[in-house]
């Protein structure tokens, strides 16, 4: 449920806000390993209230969480105003005081950001500033910790960013456009261990820069973190490896086609408000996943987690538009979208994993590198006539379950799948449209990523799940109303008593 909105006059200003309520109700279902919760109903809850008047800004946001719904991180428990803050703009400057979300960069040393359906809220309380002294240069510092739940990390950080935008600082009407960044973090942690000395400020520097001309457009961006050694007693678990990454991608894009090509490298820069901790509510950095979001269920059944202690990846995407009455296009045209993705292991394994200071993967490194995650996929979007319109994805996928997943070698193994799509439209009349959707996945449980053999039957420690399917039926009525039914059904899994149909049923 929300409630979006409301504003006063009479130069009082305006008063803005939402509410979400989220309840759940759980049923046991040992086939599947699901537990109902002691509690009848489990709640998550939002209300956030903004008030503006002129060139101040303040608000707040109540949550609530009695208990956390299933899935959710278990601390996030009770209630409590856990979001407040205050801003204040004048003369190209901008002073917040209380909570707030920042970002340097692509997020490579620095990001705090709110995402509650992933269970992720790393809001900053401290102060923070922003000042523009002249057109095209913007700087920003802040101070600050980081919200772990209901409470904040023992961390603190320091951080600052400036960018140039060339052609705003010299009024320069030149087709290439220039953008240079850089930004610094530190976290200061007391020391707390009486045997190794590890450092109490923790350091990271980032430089960026964004070039665009005509069609093409490049980003690129290098950072860097000193060592940051886990607070152990054991000599054997220490290390002072320090660690880099980087991120780039150039694109081109002309009336009916377009390509990306993407590369990225990290090695050794998990950053976290709390050394002493574990878990993503403690992460203070983002590695941005280089690899397809995909929207539809089976596509993204597997999806790859960036490997922050280290990784190479790449990836491209070509799309191309064959125009109307041409032989492939026909009377409406068709598109086409390729979509390529691999990501492995670093050459010698990471840094964060080798006790010598002075190992250093190869900066980049592909041929015999463990694989993590491979995905080549292929979608047709095609108008058949005035009122039908077709999507039609063949995808093949690698998925390194054991490592992405953290489980014991051996267990799962190395999952390969093909996907097949098919998604039809059709408009019945003006505001009233069916649409249905069918998917295949075909996945073969292999002993690693190099090898044929495999299977539950032959080694892997547990099974896999197999082949799945899935239809869907979706009836909208624009632009207030759609109800969809789902049923997933794991045909393949290789114990028989776990094959079974998860029904799904939404109206909104």
């Amino acid at each position: 449920m929300s409630f979006l909105g409301f504003s006063q006059e009479n130069n009082l200003g305006e008063i803005h806000g939402d509410f979400n309520l989220n309840l759940q109700s759980y049923q046991e279902d040992l086939q599947i390993g699901a537990k109902a919760a002691d509690e009848i109903i489990l709640n998550n809850a939002y209300l956030n209230l903004n008030y503006t008047k002129g060139n101040f800004a303040t608000g707040l946001r109540y949550e609530s969480y009695l208990n956390a719904l299933a899935d959710y991180d278990p601390e996030f428990k009770g209630n409590g105003i856990a979001y407040r803050y205050a801003t204040y703009s004048i003369d190209g400057l901008e002073i917040t005081a209380g909570n707030y979300y920042e970002q340097l960069g692509s997020g490579l040393i620095f990001r705090s950001y709110e995402e509650k359906g992933l269970g992720i809220d790393n809001a900053m309380d401290g102060v923070r500033l922003k000042y523009s002294p002249i057109e095209g240069m913007y700087l920003k510092t802040f101070i600050g910790k980081s919200r772990t739940y209901f409470d904040y990390a023992d961390g603190i950080f320091r951080g600052a960013d400036g960018e140039l935008n060339i052609n705003e600082l010299f009024n320069s009407e030149s087709k290439t456009k220039i953008i240079l960044g850089g930004s610094f973090v530190s976290r200061y942690q007391e020391r707390s261990n009486l045997i190794f000395k590890i450092p109490q400020n923790v350091s990271s520097y980032a430089g960026r820069m964004n070039l665009n001309h005509g069609g093409w457009s490049y980003y690129g961006e290098y950072a860097y973190k000193i060592n940051d050694p886990a607070n152990v007693l054991t000599a054997s678990k220490m290390n002072y490896a320090s660690g880099n990454a980087f991120t780039q991608n150039i694109t081109f894009s002309k009336k009916g086609f377009g390509i990306i090509a993407e590369m990225h490298r990290t090695d050794n820069m998990t950053f976290k408000s709390d050394r002493d901790r574990d878990g993503k509510a403690y992460l203070i950095n983002y590695i941005p996943t280089l690899s397809k979001p995909h929207a539809y269920t089976l596509l993204a059944l597997y999806p790859c987690a960036t490997q922050a202690n280290g990784e190479f990846g790449i990836q491209f995407d070509v799309f191309y538009k064959f125009q109307k009455e041409s032989l492939l296009g026909g009377k409406y045209g068709t598109k086409l979208a390729l979509n390529y993705s691999r990501i492995n292991g670093l050459n010698g394994g990471n840094s964060f994993l080798n006790d010598n200071t002075e190992h250093t993967p190869m900066l980049i490194s592909i041929k015999n590198e463990e694989l993590y995650f491979n995905d080549i996929n292929l979608t047709i979007n095609k108008k058949l006539n005035s009122n039908t319109e077709a999507n039609f994805v063949v995808a093949n996928q690698t998925y390194n379950k054991d490592l992405l997943e953290g489980h014991v070698p051996g267990d799962y193994g190395v999952l390969n799948s093909t996907i097949l799509i098919a998604d039809l439209s059709y408009e019945i009349k003006q505001g009233h449209s069916l649409r249905m959707e069918l998917q295949n996945l075909i996945s073969n449980q292999l002993e690693d990523y190099s090898t044929s053999g495999g299977g539950y039957e032959n080694g892997m420690e547990e099974p896999a799940e197999g082949d799945w399917g899935m239809a869907l039926l979706e009836y909208t009525v624009s632009p207030h109303w759609f109800f969809t039914v789902q049923d997933m059904y794991n045909y393949g899994n290789e114990l028989e008593e776990k094959q079974l149909h998860y029904l799904n049923l939404t109206a909104g």
